[in-house]
Formats: structure tokens, C-alpha cells, sequence
């Protein structure tokens, strides 16, 4: 199929710009600015969702603007991997618009013309980066992400948040400067070109095993949104931040577009022939094995809820690249699909942990006995995001767990099946305290009649629970741009 070309994956791009200057000048017309966000969110969802019935039927859509060099266009092609992180980011970004409102409002949160506007910037950077046509453009939208995305971070302006922010921006572009700019360079040198290509765009160059691997391992610590051990320490630093950017960091479109990058490097940069060919697929899967056992190990030691979650997304991310590592059409599904399955369940845990905090302002567990009681909508949402965590039937999490299973089994790595085991019981070992404490803690508090649900944060949080348990019903959509990527 001829791809179709289209303006509309800059327009999507565009919408969100839009909203980012709108809310910069109605700064002081605070109702008009709080409306700006979630109908720029519907606006770049119904035209992310235009395009999807072409891609579906095998096609592509393309825009392309200018020429940078030869070989190096500024250029967008939405495909299927890439309308997988696009309909995600576009439609989470449609309930954390409403639940940021309803959370800044509560707790009269300076700054909040900023918040907004880089928040929609986030969003505008991380659709750009899912329809990127080339490694160029895809690392100009990644760091467009890094910096507006940084004064999000630092948003409380205290110590702790300018601590948590330097080492943010440290992490992310630190190794966009040095290993990733390498890793670009090499690959235009040998390659002659950014594109990406069905199969890999470095399959058949004529260079060293040894030049490969170091380009290949610059690319997987380059983009260190990925979070793979050891370049994750960023992750839970940037939990300093507010509920609604720890939603957007860690569900939605941060450490999406991490492993989104990663997963373009696995497919259209070196391809599993090339993997295979070196050893890199399955050396890679143990090390990202190593960060999900060992992450899941520190978020069993965590009694703030976010830090928790922080390590249970380190531990999360990497399921994805296992999937797509295995070099196995099953796991690489399976890969792919965990990229929804995770953003509707772990927004929905964010989402849970700020509710908490707005009604009654704790963040340990600990303090947290018998709050279920009061929140029953906020704790009964975590238990449905929990068990899609887990991997428990009917929830999205269960369907993306179900294929990297078959898919171990299909690679004959029966190890890494092992690994998927018992990281989902190390899962429930730290999720499901969460829960009993809630609503069955025997040294429950009698909690004051202040602490109730607020609508507008609590509304967004029982959506995205519904979300996660409508994808394990209903997966046909993501599926089906998942075997999209593997045809």
C-alpha cells in the first residue's frame, strides 16, 4: 500500500503546541486557561484516531517538511508501533488534563500558567516522537521532552525539588549528549542515512561486531528514559514532583517515549536478524531481567506510595524491551501491548497516590490504614490498577503478561519466563499491602470528615481504572497494531 500523505501528524503535533501558547496568554483568565487543555487533548485525539483506520489496513501516513542533509529529513510517518504510543499519549492526556485541574485547584499550586503550558509541550513532544520518520527527528522531539518536561520537575521550587531536577536533567542529557549523539554519528557514517527501515536500517552495513555493538549499547543507555539499570536513579528523584507530572513522567509520555525509542532501535535500526546475529537480543534481555527483579526488590522496601510506584515503572518499562529482545513475534506482542496495558494501570496508581494526598496529605503507606474507608472510589481504583500490574485476568496487564509468556516459551528461554513469574509475585508482594492497609489496617485512625473524594481528581481516576480493565476485555485494537509491527 502507497503511504498516504497528510498534514495531519504535524497537526496533532501542532494542537498541542497551540494549547501551550493559548494557555501562556490567558495567564490571567484562569477558567478560560483550564479549559484549554482538555479540548486541545480531544482535538489531538480524534486526529490521532483518523489515522488509525489506515494503519490498521497495512499503511502508512507521511508529511515530510524539509531536508536538514542528505539523507536527514525532518520528517513524520505514522506506522503502527508508532499509533500505539500516539493513541495512548493522545488519550491519557484527555483524563490528566481534567484530573491536573481538579489537583492544582485543590492544593492552590503556584505556577500554574507554567504547569500547564509545559505540560501540553510534553504532550506535543511526545506524539512528534511517535510519528518521527527518522532517528533525526525522533532525538529532536526527545529532547524537547527532556527540557520542558525539567521546570515541571522542579515545580515546587524547594530544595528537594531543585535536587531531584538537576539530577533529572543530568540523567537524560548527559546521555543524549555523549552516548547518543555518538550512536547518531556512527550510524550516518556507516549508513549513509537516519531512516528508519522494515528489517533495520544497519542490516547488511559494511562494519565490525565490535562497531555495532558499541553503537547499539550507546542507543540503549543513550536514551535513558528507558530507565534500564544503571541509568534509572532520574526516575524516582523526579517524584518530587507533583502527582499529575509523576502521572505524565511515568505513564503517559516520558518513559514511553524512552522505550518507545528503544523498541525503534530494536525494529527499524538494527533488526532482529542483525540482534540475532550478534547475541545482543538475548544479552540485552538479561539485563534488563536484572532491572526488573531488582527494581521490583526496592519498591518492597518503600513506604512513600510514589517512590513505590517509581521502582514498580523501572521494574515495568523493562518488560517491554524483554518482549521486543526475545527476537519472538509472540514476546515482541506481548512487548508492545505492555506499552497501553502499563500507561492506563500505572496513570491510574498515580492518579490513586495524588487523591490521597490532596484528601488527607500522606504519602506513607504506613499512615495509611483505614483511608480506604473514606476513599473507596480512590482505593478501589488502585486495587483494579494493582492487579493489572500483578497480571491478574480481566485487566490489560494480564494480555501483555500472557504473551511474553508464550513468547519466552516460543524463544526457548525458558529463564526469562522465569524472571516474568516471579517479578508478578514480587508485584503483588508490594501492590496488594497497599490495598489491605487500606481499607482492612487494624490500627486504623478514625479519619475526619475533611478527608473525602474530590470529583474532579477522583472522576479521571475510576476512567483510567475502567481503561485498564476495557483493554484485558477488549485488547483487538492494541493487538492488532502490535502484529502490525511484526507483519
Amino acid at each position: 500500500m502507497d503511504p498516504v500523505i497528510s498534514i495531519r501528524p504535524l497537526l496533532a503535533v501542532a494542537v498541542a503546541g497551540l494549547a501551550a501558547l493559548a494557555v501562556l496568554l490567558l495567564n490571567n483568565r484562569e477558567k478560560l486557561r483550564d479549559v484549554v487543555s482538555p479540548l486541545a487533548a480531544i482535538a489531538m485525539f480524534a486526529i490521532v484516531a483518523s489515522m488509525a483506520p489506515t494503519v490498521l489496513a497495512g499503511g502508512t501516513v507521511d508529511f515530510r517538511l524539509f531536508e536538514i542533509l542528505p539523507g536527514i529529513d525532518f520528517a513524520f510517518r505514522v506506522d503502527a508501533l508508532g499509533m500505539v504510543f500516539a493513541t495512548v499519549s493522545s488519550l491519557l492526556w484527555i483524563v490528566a488534563a481534567i484530573y491536573s485541574i481538579g489537583y492544582m485547584r485543590h492544593l492552590n499550586e503556584h505556577a500554574q500558567t507554567r504547569f500547564f503550558a509545559c505540560f501540553a509541550t510534553s504532550l506535543a513532544a511526545a506524539v512528534g516522537g511517535a510519528f518521527a520518520a527518522n532517528l533525526f527527528t525522533l532525538v529532536i522531539f526527545y529532547e524537547v521532552l527532556s527540557l520542558v518536561t525539567y521546570p515541571l520537575v522542579y515545580h515546587h521550587e524547594d530544595e528537594e525539588g531543585w535536587a531531584g531536577s538537576r539530577k533529572y536533567l543530568v540523567y537524560l542529557m548527559g546521555a543524549s549528549k555523549s552516548l547518543l549523539l555518538a550512536a547518531l554519528a556512527l550510524t550516518y557514517h556507516i549508513a549513509g542515512s537516519l531512516d528508519f527501515v522494515a528489517g533495520g536500517l544497519l542490516a547488511g552495513v559494511d562494519a565490525s561486531a565490535s562497531l555495532l555493538t558499541v553503537i547499539y549499547f550507546c542507543y540503549l543507555f543513550g536514551f535513558a528514559k528507558a530507565a534500564v539499570m544503571p541509568m534509572h536513579a532520574w526516575l524516582p528523584a523526579a517524584m518530587v514532583a507533583p502527582t499529575p507530572v509523576s502521572a505524565l513522567l511515568h505513564a503517559v509520555a516520558v518513559v514511553k517515549m524512552g522505550v518507545f525509542c528503544v523498541l525503534r532501535v530494536v525494529f527499524h535500526v538494527f533488526g532482529a536478524g542483525l540482534l540475532d546475529g550478534l547475541g545482543l537480543g538475548l544479552a540485552t534481555a538479561y539485563l534488563v531481567s536484572f532491572t526488573i527483579l531488582m527494581a521490583s526488590i526496592y519498591a518492597l522496601t518503600r513506604d512513600d506510595l510514589k517512590a513505590r510506584l517509581a521502582y514498580s515503572t523501572v521494574s515495568q518499562l523493562s518488560y517491554i524491551v524483554l518482549g521486543a529482545v526475545l527476537l519472538s513475534p509472540v514476546a515482541t506482542v506481548g512487548g508492545i501491548i505492555h506499552i497501553a496495558a502499563h500507561a492506563f494501570a500505572k496513570i491510574t496508581l498515580f492518579f490513586c497516590a495524588g487523591s490521597i494526598y490532596c484528601a488527607s496529605g500522606k504519602r506513607n503507606i504506613s499512615d495509611m490504614a483505614g483511608i480506604g474507608r473514606r476513599l473507596p472510589w480512590t482505593m478501589g481504583a488502585f486495587f483494579v490498577g494493582s492487579l493489572s500490574m500483578i497480571g491478574v485476568p480481566p485487566t490489560a496487564g494480564f494480555v501483555s503478561k500472557w504473551y511474553l509468556a508464550l513468547g519466552s516459551v516460543e524463544a526457548g528461554e525458558i529463564a526469562f519466563l522465569i524472571v516474568l513469574l516471579v517479578s508478578s509475585v514480587l508485584n503483588a508482594a508490594y501492590f496488594l499491602p497497599v490495598s489491605y492497609v487500606a481499607f482492612f489496617g487494624t490500627d486504623a485512625q478514625e479519619w475526619p470528615a475533611t478527608v473525602h473524594e474530590i470529583p474532579m481528581v477522583t472522576i479521571p481516576l475510576v476512567a483510567t481504572a475502567i481503561l485498564s480493565v476495557s483493554m484485558g476485555i477488549f485488547p483487538g485494537y492494541f493487538l492488532a497494531l502490535a502484529e502490525g509491527v511484526v507483519r
